[in-house]
């Protein structure tokens, strides 16, 4: 078994003979394992239930039963588990129903301790598979190219650096920004960059839900909880123990999903809808939201208190056009990729180069990314240009000046002009606008009409 497989596995044993459980616990033990052993089909139901495993050894008979009908059910509740049937009265006909039902493999007895370890080697390490190339194929439909994080950009440098530092610990991190600046993909790197990186990593877009299915999403509930509750759920809290839950448009929940997560984020205690029974999970939790949610606290549809837990660590992902010295690496990262895609070299025209780093990009790296896709789809030609990429090119002028930076030769006036500009243009409010330049809204309004800031 690799190092991996090896560092973290658990095993659960399913048999109604003490010494057939004892015998498979040392061996799985001996292959560092963690073990527990059940005598009867609901202790198994129980235990899936209560805890992940990562392998089931069940016997074909507990008593009188035959537990070949409890497999639907286990896999219902957990649909990932592999399951190994072990019997004394082994015949083709049971392993191949076996099989038909859902299990991984079929283990004969008598058997001798590395005939139970290459049972578990094969199924775990093949879970352990399945689940990365799963992890992989999501990142690369979630992000499709986004993940770039070479930057001469020393602002997001610095973001960066402060993101790793977040991402080092086990604190809730609240993403802040606007639409498109790669919120979730930031989410993931942060993850990358965890000690909980081998573990699971779970997404839930909240307004993708309604509000009635939001606790339940998130927690679990029993059957019967509610209409339309035909079976126990596990929620999205069990899915990523060990690992990362992330919340994106957190400021979309419910009020009843809000006052749940409250609970969770103080002690990391929880109940699924419809029980009473109080469960614990160890879950590290991102979050990320483009709303003003102080504003939204102020018009009651946020908690206070849960946005207090969730502010952690703020990191708040700066717009492109606050990163121009990124937007042609990304520009040509995202051609190079989409070229590639297609099967033809492509490259920008010059005209298209100047159009990219002086547009503003108000959908940031969500709207660069459909651009250039966009061109390297309906242009016939191998140069893209800047109708291509449906931009207006500034024609310049004398009259045009380049964007403030710091340390050039402009006056204090100036950069706080292009700086409050930057905030005004970012924020959701002039309140919001106000919090972020430590000034107050009056203040901020003087120096707007000062500016003739729009």
């Amino acid at each position: 078994m690799t190092d991996a497989a090896q560092s973290s596995w658990a095993a659960l044993v399913t048999d109604d003979d003490p010494g057939v459980r004892q015998s498979l616990r040392l061996c799985l033990e001996a292959a560092g394992a963690r073990v527990l052993g059940v005598a009867t089909g609901s202790g198994a139901l129980e235990a899936v239930e209560r805890a992940r495993f990562d392998v089931l050894f069940l016997d074909l008979w507990l008593g009188a039963q035959n537990s070949l009908a409890l497999i639907p059910e286990l896999l219902r509740r957990r649909p990932e588990l592999p399951i190994v049937v072990v019997t004394a009265f082994a015949t083709f006909e049971t392993a191949v129903e076996a099989m038909r039902l859902g299990a991984a493999d079929y283990l004969p007895k008598p058997f001798s301790p590395e005939q139970v370890r290459l049972a578990a080697r094969r199924v775990v390490e093949a879970g352990a598979l399945k689940r990365r190339v799963a992890e992989l194929q999501d990142q690369l439909d979630a992000t499709q190219a986004d993940e770039f994080f070479e930057t001469p950009s020393l602002r997001f440098r610095t973001f960066l650096q402060t993101a790793a530092r977040a991402a080092a610990s086990d604190a809730v991190v609240l993403l802040r920004g606007e639409s498109g600046t790669g919120k979730n993909v930031l989410a993931r790197w942060i993850r990358a960059h965890s000690s909980r990186r081998e573990a699971a990593f779970v997404s839930i877009n909240c307004p993708g839900l309604s509000s009635e299915l939001m606790s339940s999403t998130l927690f679990g509930h029993r059957r019967g909880a509610f209409t339309g509750a035909i079976s126990d759920t596990v929620g999205k809290v069990q899915e990523a123990e060990g690992g990362t839950l992330f919340l994106d448009e957190v400021g979309d929940l419910s009020a009843d999903a809000q006052a749940r997560l409250l609970r969770f984020l103080s002690d990391r205690s929880y109940e699924r809808l419809g029980e009473t029974a109080e469960r614990k999970a160890d879950v590290r939790l991102l979050a990320a939201t483009n709303r003003d949610l102080e504003s939204a606290v102020k018009a009651g549809g946020f908690r206070e208190d849960l946005l207090f837990r969730l502010n952690v660590v703020p990191l708040i992902v700066p717009p492109l056009r606050d990163r121009r010295e990124d937007l042609l690496p990304l520009a040509r990262h995202y051609l190079d990729f989409f070229a590639r895609r297609r099967g033809r070299p492509l490259a920008f025209h010059e005209e298209a180069q100047r159009a990219i780093v002086e547009y503003d990009w108000p959908g940031n790296l969500r709207e660069l990314r459909n651009s250039v896709e966009r061109a390297t789809i309906l242009s016939e030609a191998e140069v893209i240009t800047a109708r291509d990429l449906n931009i207006d090119a500034p024609v310049p002028t004398a009259s045009s000046k380049a964007p403030v930076a710091l340390g050039a030769a402009v006056s204090l006036d100036e950069i706080e002009r292009e700086h409050i500009a930057r905030v005004l243009a970012s924020a959701p409010s002039i309140e919001a606008a106000a919090r972020t330049l430590g000034i107050g809204e009056n203040t901020l309004l003087r120096k707007r009409r000062r500016y003739n800031l729009a």
